[in-house]
């Protein structure tokens, strides 16, 4: 069969082929046809946090295809692949558990691979679901490649818009399971067979594929790709990772975020953001209740010192939410705070560069579910505009919100400079006899109306922090010398009191 005069190459066993994201022809059966890539996404530990076998076991007793009560020891075996992944006995063992499906109702088992998809779609990790857009926009093939069996995982994939997938098939005769695996067992090495065949057949060109897995039995697989990354990875995997200079990912988290023991930097260090362990302030917090316990949020608030961020990740760490900063760029190249503010997953944002890269970043971490905070105003005003009750801000948190329709949570910060003025290096944390007073206030969520513009949108926001300001912040205050220096950073020197606010 010859490309048509369009330039679309064919074969003689699939018909059209896709052009993929190479969009190079290489001959088959004497003619040209597309090579396109792939995605191959493990399940459980990958796509979802855990293991999918709970759910898909309570869908197989919900349809009577198993027995009520529980295989004893069966919840202890899902837990410890939650904790450390696949181990050979436990994968062997579930090898010949294949004999205790002679006999299953195929139309049954696919009813609970039903039932048991409409739970586990909720479950699957939002960087994961950022992931298979980008594939999917990149047009690269999606494909499941598990260990699962086949009638039970294909309703998940087709929810959850993958193409295919590659797992384990259970031989059927007449409608019925005959307690044996037809083909490759998709495990280790039987996995890699399985995709190679499944691509070979589909003109997939594996070096220009992605896989995905977090367990070091899937290494034959991640090895014949040209792109392997490591998700919540096991130890052996996390170590061949690192000796292989392979990626690193955990699809709970932005992508650069390291974890450990499954838990990011920002939740571990929410512990020590309690206001008892800093008694060099007392906070006060108002309205707190108006911050979401969950789901999607951008928090505004105005800037005043760099104590400003442990102040707002206290109130949001009262919520249990951990949260994700817009910061300036320089932040990120300093030799110590760089690689922190990185691992905490902030976002860098170039403000001369005019970029949109920090807004996109936002915008998906706000389609995962995450806060995101941003401090319109940029910086921390100088010299006599620091005492201007009227705030200027920027109007990248408006068009944040047109992106992603997620609430803006205004917050007024008030007393952080007297805890750490921008003149001071480090904050004040002697001071314990008298400290000063911190009060974070949170207002209301806004939901901007489309038809407002970006200058009316931003003072809207700017409005909604100022009315959140205690009586002393909406006068205008008429500083002293020594006001203004404490306005400056160290080493300004007499030029801090021209008040420009540069």
């Amino acid at each position: 069969m010859m490309p048509d005069n369009r330039g679309n190459c064919y074969n003689d066993h699939r018909g059209l082929a896709d052009r993929g994201s190479s969009g190079d022809c290489v001959p088959l059966c004497g003619y040209s046809f597309a090579v396109s890539a792939a995605a191959f996404f493990d399940l459980d530990r990958t796509l979802l946090k855990g293991a999918s076998g709970p759910a898909l076991s309570q869908a197989l007793r919900e349809i009577g295809v198993l027995a009520d009560s529980p295989v004893p020891g069966e919840g202890l075996l899902f837990g410890v692949f939650d904790l450390i992944g696949e181990t050979r006995p436990s994968m062997l063992l579930a090898k010949q558990g294949v004999r205790f499906s002679k006999g299953w109702d195929a139309e049954l088992v696919a009813k609970a691979g039903e039932i048991a998809a409409s739970r586990l779609v909720e479950e699957v990790l939002p960087y994961a679901r950022s992931e298979i857009r980008m594939h999917q926009e990149q047009g690269r093939k999606l494909v499941i490649a598990t260990t699962s069996p086949d009638d039970l995982v294909r309703p998940l994939a087709d929810a959850l818009g993958f193409d295919d997938i590659v797992a384990t098939r259970y031989a059927r005769a007449s409608g019925v399971f005959e307690g044996e695996v037809d083909g490759h067992y998709v495990w280790g090495r039987g996995k890699l067979a399985a995709v190679q065949q499944w691509a070979e057949a589909r003109a997939v060109d594996m070096a220009q594929s992605y896989a995905y897995s977090d367990s070091w039995y899937d290494l034959p697989l991640l090895k014949a790709v040209g792109r392997p990354v490591a998700v919540n990875p096991d130890p052996r995997l996390a170590v061949a990772a690192t000796a292989r200079r392979w990626p690193v990912r955990h699809f709970d988290s932005p992508e650069g975020v390291p974890q450990f023991a499954g838990i990011e930097p920002q939740r571990a260090l929410a512990m020590l953001a309690r206001p008892e362990l800093v008694p060099y302030a007392r906070f006060e917090f108002t309205g707190l209740k108006h911050i979401p316990e969950k789901g999607p949020m951008i928090i505004a608030a105005n800037h005043r010192s760099y104590f400003d961020v442990y102040a707002l990740g206290a109130a949001l760490s009262k919520r249990g939410r951990p949260a994700r900063f817009l910061s300036k760029k320089e932040m990120f190249d300093a030799p110590v705070v760089g690689p922190m503010a990185t691992a905490m997953g902030a976002i860098p944002v170039d403000r001369g560069s005019g970029s949109d890269a920090p807004l996109v970043a936002a915008a998906e971490a706000l389609d995962a579910g995450e806060a995101v905070v941003i401090l319109p105003q940029g910086t921390i005003p100088r010299g006599e505009a620091f005492f201007d009750p009227q705030m200027t801000g920027r109007p990248g948190v408006v068009r944040l919100q047109r992106m992603t329709g997620a609430p803006i949570v205004p917050i007024s910060l008030w007393g952080t400079e007297h805890v750490w003025p921008r003149s001071a290096r480090v904050p004040k944390m002697f001071n314990i006899v008298n400290p000063p007073k911190v009060r974070v206030r949170v207002g209301e969520a806004l939901r901007l109306p489309d038809s407002v513009g970006l200058a009316d949108g931003i003072e809207l926001v700017m409005s909604s922090i100022f009315d959140l300001h205690p009586a002393e912040g909406k006068v205008v205050h008429d500083p002293t010398p020594e006001e203004l220096a404490r306005t400056f950073p160290p080493g300004h020197g007499e030029g801090g009191r021209s008040g420009d606010g540069s």
